[in-house]
């Protein structure tokens, strides 16, 4: 985990908006590409930012519930 301090919710938006555009382009990249090679890296780093979405995800919905019961 990190020491860095809670992301507002405006900054977990644009975090989760830019991971959404990554896998995009990952998967553009990955139906583009060619070869075993590329294939297990393109799938690889779609996963690493499918799981760095669901945190991100996560976090917010998280804030946003701790919001609610303020």
């Amino acid at each position: 985990m990190s020491n860095a301090p809670p992301l507002s919710l405006q900054e977990l938006e644009q975090h989760i908006a830019l991971v959404r555009e990554n896998i995009r382009q990952l998967i553009e990249q990955a139906a583009a590409s060619s070869g075993a090679g590329d294939e297990d890296r393109n799938a690889d780093r779609i996963a690493q930012q499918s799981e760095e979405l669901e945190r991100l995800t996560k976090e917010r919905d998280t804030l946003l519930k701790a919001m609610k019961h303020k």
